[in-house]
């Protein structure tokens, strides 16, 4: 049995301190003890660049020192994504490829990588949000590979929507393909496999049916706080899943370099959380755009519009504090606690949080705040109308339909 394991480690860049505490001392130590006490287990991490920032921040160079050391030892692949965790396929072009740069610069500060002799070769799109354009531009800065949802590929055939995962069933696909529109090479994780305990349920399969699963790889995906933060793992099965014989973990380039020969495929733009259903109707990032959600609709004019004052005003004497605060709007947080979606079955919380959502708001007015310019005046007025707007709207949500339910 092969098992491809995909970890991404995130956390807000201004999001308050103890929450990053909390997430690192319980998933990322967590994790990161497991691969230094063996040694075989491998596995391909993504780790963005605004977390870096925030180790840094809060004194946590032993931890990135020690993922330096299996970056180096080829223990851990590291891949490459955006600096800041944007909603890339909903952004500008020129904002994607700053994120991409920036995040290519705190990886080459943090875990000493040449990007000219040893850039990563995989990429990681935040949410695993795909689109033909994002891919192509993912393509230009000589990444090979994307990591994307099992929903992204062929055809969606006719039958149930499985109700605990909403997921596909009768999906027909294959693991790695080469993506018609960018020519990256993709491979999909098995979401359904993903959506449990990851390794309590490889185990399972191991000791229910060896001879059935022996040869099978699986392929799976999550959030690295998966490991500890949210599902403390008691039993330590990660641990044993080391110590079995007939697991043979492997990165995902190790993976794709032993497969010449790929099927060229188009893909459906689409995130790890989107939907047969929300494909059918076009909706591929419902989490975060969904037509039927106004508060959704507004933030990303919010978010539009700060971006452009912005970019119009990048000579401003405050430009600088103007994009600091604008790339931590940007991030796909933002939108997503204004979701409102439960996913309390598959180890996460009720996808709505007024505070969470006026967190990210309130970096966006104050990019546009920061500018000193006086010819902003009206941009600035036009902002703010906005954001009362907004602002009015997500509580007003809150205490009628959310508060005490």
């Amino acid at each position: 049995m092969t098992w491809i394991n995909f970890l991404h480690f995130y956390q807000p860049a201004n999001i308050d301190g103890y929450h990053i505490k909390e997430a690192t001392e319980k998933s990322c130590y967590r994790v990161l003890r497991a691969l230094e006490e063996h040694p075989n287990l491998k596995f391909t991490i993504n780790i963005s660049g605004c977390l870096f920032l925030r180790w840094e921040e809060l004194n946590y160079q032993d931890l990135i020192n020690r993922f330096k050391k299996l970056y180096q030892s080829g223990q851990i692949e590291i891949t490459g994504s955006a600096a800041y965790h944007g909603f890339l396929p909903l952004l500008p072009p020129e904002e994607i490829k700053r994120q991409i740069i920036e995040n290519e610069d705190i990886l080459s500060r943090f875990l000493e990588i040449d990007m000219n002799k040893k850039k990563p070769k995989g990429f990681f799109l935040p949410e695993m949000a795909y689109s033909p354009e994002l891919a192509k531009l993912v393509k230009d800065f000589g990444y090979q590979w994307l990591i994307l949802d099992e929903v992204c590929c062929g055809e969606i055939k006719k039958g149930v929507v499985k109700k605990d995962y909403q997921t596909v069933s009768n999906h027909s696909f294959e693991s790695l393909v080469l993506d018609k529109a960018s020519g990256l090479k993709v491979i999909f994780r098995d979401r359904k496999l993903s959506n449990c305990y990851v390794p309590e349920k490889i185990l399972s399969l191991l000791t229910t049916s060896k001879e059935k699963n022996k040869e099978q790889i699986f392929i799976t995906a999550t959030d690295g706080e998966l490991y500890g933060l949210r599902h403390e793992d008691p039993l330590a099965f990660l641990e044993k899943i080391a110590g079995q014989a007939e697991i043979k973990t492997m990165t995902i380039s190790e993976y794709i370099n032993e497969h010449n020969i790929l099927k060229e495929v188009s893909l459906h733009p689409a995130s790890w959380e989107t939907t047969p259903l929300e494909l059918k109707k076009n909706i591929p990032y419902a989490l975060w755009s969904s037509p039927k959600n106004k508060i959704q609709k507004n933030l990303w004019l919010l978010a539009l519009l700060a971006w452009q004052i912005v970019e119009k005003n990048s000579k401003d004497e405050n430009s600088f504090w103007a994009r600091w605060h604008l790339v931590r709007g940007l991030a796909s947080c933002t939108f997503w606690w204004a979701s409102a979606k439960d996913f309390r079955k598959v180890f996460g919380p009720l996808a709505w949080n007024p505070d969470e959502i006026e967190r990210g708001m309130n970096e966006l007015i104050r990019a546009v705040r920061s500018l000193e310019d006086g010819a902003t005046r009206q941009d600035k007025l036009q902002a703010e109308k906005l954001y009362i707007k907004i602002k009015t709207a997500i509580w007003n949500k809150h205490w009628t339909k959310h508060w005490k339910k």
